[in-house]
C-alpha cells in the first residue's frame, strides 16, 4: 500500500471534473471556500439530502474555539488501533520506502496546505486517543490557517484555544498523549461517526454539528444558500414596503412575486449584504416588518 497514492484518490473522486492538488485531491476554488463560510448547516444540508448524500453530517463535537466556523478542503487519516505486526510494517514502510520522519501523526500534518482541514478517525478514542496539542496544532494553524477535525481527543487545550488561525472540533480532551494507534490511511474515505468524508470534500463545522460536502456540489450549495439569503432580504425589504402581506412571503410565492424577485436581483447582489451580522440583522429586520405589517 502507499500513503496519500494519488491514483487512488483519483479514482474515488469521479464526479469531480476540475482542476486537482498535485496529491489528487480535488481542488474546490478559493471563491467557492470563502463563500461557504457563510452558509449555515441546513442549507447545505438541503442540497446533499436532496441528491441522496444522506451521510455527510455529525452532531455533538466540542469546539475548542466557540462561535467560530471551520470551513475548507478536507485531508483525511484513518487510525486503527494498534496491532504489532501492521504497525511495525507499515511505520517501517513509511520512514524506509516514503522517507516520512517521526510519528504517524506528524506525517499527515507535513502534508497540509493553506486552506485545508486535517479529518482525523480516531474511532472515538479519547484516552491516549489525543491527536493533537499545542505543538501540533500550531503547525496546523500555520500550515492552514483553518483548522482540524478530530474523532477522537487533543491535549492541551487550554494551548490550542489560545492559538490564532485554527479552529477545532474534537470528542474530548485528555493530558494523555496518543498511544496504540496504526495509521492505516492518508486521503483514503474516512468514517466519521454516522458520517464519510472524502479526500478534498469540504468541511462546513458549524454550532449545529460537522458537514463533509462532496467537492463537486460545492459550488452548487454555495450558490443555494446564496439564493436563500437573497430570497429573504427580498422579502424583508418587500414587507417594510408594504408591497405584500407576511401571509404571501410566507407561504409558495406566487408567479407575480417570483418575477418581482427576478427582476430585483438584477440591481441587487449578496454583498450589498454581507458588512450586516446575518443572523441579527435578520431577525431584527424580520420583527420589524412583522410589527409594521399589523399596523
Amino acid at each position: 500500500m502507499k500513503f496519500a497514492n494519488r491514483d487512488d484518490v483519483v479514482q474515488l473522486t469521479p464526479e469531480w471534473k476540475g482542476e486537482r492538488f498535485e496529491d489528487g485531491r480535488p481542488k474546490v476554488a478559493e471563491d467557492v471556500v470563502r463563500r461557504m463560510e457563510r452558509v449555515t448547516t441546513e442549507e447545505a444540508w438541503a442540497v446533499l439530502w436532496g441528491k441522496e448524500y444522506k451521510y455527510q453530517f455529525e452532531p455533538d463535537w466540542i469546539n475548542i474555539h466557540p462561535g467560530k466556523v471551520l470551513v475548507g478542503r478536507a485531508v483525511t487519516a484513518v487510525f486503527v488501533p494498534r496491532r504489532p505486526d501492521l504497525h511495525q510494517s507499515l511505520m517501517e514502510y513509511g520512514h524506509n520506502e516514503e522517507g516520512r520522519i517521526g510519528e504517524m501523526n506528524s506525517w499527515v500534518i507535513e502534508t497540509l496546505q493553506k486552506d485545508d482541514v486535517i479529518v482525523v478517525d480516531l474511532f472515538g478514542k479519547i484516552f491516549q486517543g489525543t491527536f493533537s496539542g499545542g505543538n501540533l496544532s500550531t503547525a496546523i494553524a500555520t500550515r492552514t490557517g483553518r483548522g482540524q477535525v478530530i474523532y477522537g481527543g487533543i491535549r492541551d487545550a487550554q494551548q490550542i484555544k489560545g492559538i490564532d488561525g485554527v479552529v477545532t472540533f474534537c470528542k474530548g480532551m485528555d493530558p494523555t498523549g496518543i498511544r496504540d494507534v496504526t495509521l492505516v490511511g492518508m486521503n483514503t474515505p474516512c468514517r466519521i461517526g454516522g458520517a464519510i468524508c472524502m479526500p478534498g470534500d469540504i468541511v462546513l463545522a458549524t454550532y449545529t454539528g460537522v458537514l463533509f460536502i462532496p467537492a463537486h456540489l460545492a459550488e452548487e450549495v454555495v450558490e443555494h444558500s446564496e439564493r436563500t439569503r437573497l430570497r429573504e432580504v427580498f422579502g424583508l425589504q418587500r414587507l417594510r414596503e408594504k408591497v405584500y402581506t407576511s401571509a404571501q412571503m410566507d407561504t409558495k410565492w406566487t408567479d407575480p412575486i417570483e418575477a418581482d424577485f427576478a427582476e430585483w436581483r438584477k440591481t441587487h447582489t449578496l454583498e450589498e449584504f454581507e458588512h450586516l451580522d446575518w443572523d441579527k440583522s435578520t431577525e431584527t429586520e424580520q420583527r420589524q416588518a412583522d410589527e409594521e405589517t399589523l399596523l
